[in-house]
């Protein structure tokens, strides 16, 4: 599934928009699952939770695509 993320502001962190998205249920859910490597930031592994996300970017959970829009 692809969605878009409309971004409000000049960034959003990784961990934000999972929660943002629906894809984590609370910051400790998105930590998790970022530790865990289950994350790609334009097609590769991030484990960082505070990674500021921009204009472009794209994030890919299991069966989901969120690329970041203005």
């Amino acid at each position: 599934m692809e969605k878009k993320l409309v971004l409000k502001g000049e960034y959003i962190t990784l961990g934000q928009l999972l929660k943002a998205e629906g894809l984590a249920e609370s910051g400790s859910d998105a930590k998790v699952i970022i530790q865990n490597g289950e994350v790609k930031l334009n097609g590769e592994k991030e484990i960082r939770r505070g990674r500021k996300l921009h204009e472009g970017d794209e994030v890919s959970f299991h069966d989901t695509v969120v690329k970041v829009v203005r």
